[in-house]
């Protein structure tokens, strides 16, 4: 079973990453550029110079990279809910874990995608963050060809230790986002289904939904700082950490930065995670 967990985050993930991607790449424009107005400008800008595939940007390296973020946080969760409470994923429906239980190993989940999850994250911020219309012949390259280029040239510009810029605020982003996202999503989850059965598909889509909504108006003034610092370096100051991009950030623009690319986030969390948990328990229940 603990392997399944992982395949069944895997799989999960990558259908919630394909149908999110879009409002994803506005949601990092929109927090880290300040040349947009708002949400429909930039996806307007985005598509007159970029074409659709602008919206797309950044996405093969996640894809290729949520085998291991993904089936990390549902694998570690689920493992980590084995180990507090002997029941298995099939069994919790039966005698269901305590709310501090699936608090933790979210947390612990969550701590741990971070962990894999920065150098992924930050190559795809910066290749998102590429405004430069698809290459014709004689335009400028951009500064980035592709995600192993990206890399690379992240890996000698600024050493190994650039790869994990903006690290720390994805952990102090994820680690209590995750406990909250599976407590909301347990809760919704029993509130709805009686004693000893499993949910219906809309109830999962519903408290999956709710989870992702909940997670990210908790998560976003972190997500706009790790943005932003996995974007220092190029067009903008080199914060000297967490606090001084937080004290820069409120000063220069005031309290709202901490909530840019609320909205678009939150609309793009409820059908995405609201896919993501479908798929999850229908895996693990056709596998079981």
């Amino acid at each position: 079973m603990p392997v399944e967990e992982f395949v069944a985050g895997w799989i999960s993930g990558a259908l919630g990453l394909v149908l999110g991607h879009p409002f994803d790449t506005v949601k990092v424009r929109l927090q880290t550029q300040t040349t947009y107005r708002g949400i429909v400008d930039c996806m307007v800008k985005t598509y007159r110079h970029e074409s659709l595939l602008g919206f797309f940007k950044g996405m093969s390296f996640p894809i290729a990279s949520i085998a291991v973020v993904n089936s990390v946080l549902f694998g570690v969760y689920s493992n980590a809910l084995l180990a507090l409470t002997a029941t298995s994923h099939q069994e919790r429906r039966a005698q269901p874990p305590s709310y501090t239980h699936v608090f933790i190993a979210g947390c612990t989940g969550g701590f741990l995608q971070a962990y894999c999850l920065a150098p992924f994250d930050l190559i795809k911020v910066r290749l998102q963050n590429q405004t430069e219309p698809r290459a014709k012949l004689g335009s400028p390259p951009p500064r980035y060809r592709g995600p192993v280029h990206c890399a690379a040239s992240i890996f000698q510009a600024e050493g190994p230790r650039g790869l994990f810029r903006g690290a720390w605020a994805l952990t102090l982003r994820d680690t209590p986002t995750m406990g909250i996202y599976f407590v909301t999503y347990e809760w919704l989850c029993r509130q709805s289904t009686p004693d000893g059965q499993n949910p219906s598909s809309a109830t999962v889509l519903v408290a999956g939904g709710f989870a992702g909504l909940t997670s990210w108006v908790t998560a976003t003034p972190l997500d706009v700082i790790k943005s932003r610092m996995q974007m220092a370096g190029l067009k903008q100051r080199v914060y000297r950490g967490l606090l001084d991009c937080m004290v820069s950030s409120a000063r220069q623009e005031g309290l709202g930065v901490f909530f840019r690319g609320l909205t678009i986030n939150s609309a793009r969390a409820f059908p995405v995670n609201a896919v993501t948990f479908l798929s999850y328990e229908y895996l693990l229940h056709s596998w079981g």
